[in-house]
């Protein structure tokens, strides 16, 4: 008889189950809102680094060039004075796809990322 309670005990109960399958699904939400938007972060450093760059290579394209900044950005993908292109074509865009929206205000270069909803003059803009 005490062979038989012992082999029926063997197994794990339904609440015992449900338990572990409960923990399981809070753990999985802990993690999914802590590291669920870790592209979109990175997305957005990239960005910034481009528009560095970018903002570096006008600098650049000024001191090399006798007519000043670049009047768009396609000019930094072409050569100046026999040299080669200070930026390729690709880094002309954000890490999302979409150009980068350029300005020489009051004699500043302003570089603008449409930033993930790639609609200029929204609160997600990103800008040097």
């Amino acid at each position: 008889m005490n062979k038989t309670k012992n082999a029926l005990r063997a197994g794990f109960t339904l609440i015992e189950l449900l338990l572990v399958i409960l923990i399981l699904g809070i753990l999985g939400t802990v993690v999914v809102v802590n590291f669920g938007d870790v592209g979109g972060d990175a997305r957005k450093t990239a960005t910034l680094t481009s528009i560095g760059s970018i903002e570096q290579a006008c600098t650049l394209y000024s001191s090399l060039s006798a007519k000043g900044y670049p009047k768009t950005l396609e000019d930094l993908a072409k050569g100046i004075n026999d040299r080669p292109p200070l930026l390729k074509a690709a880094d002309l865009k954000d890490a999302w796809g979409n150009p980068f929206d350029y300005k020489v205000e009051n004699g500043m270069v302003k570089i603008t990322s449409a930033g993930p909803d790639g609609q200029l003059n929204t609160e997600d803009d990103l800008t040097n």
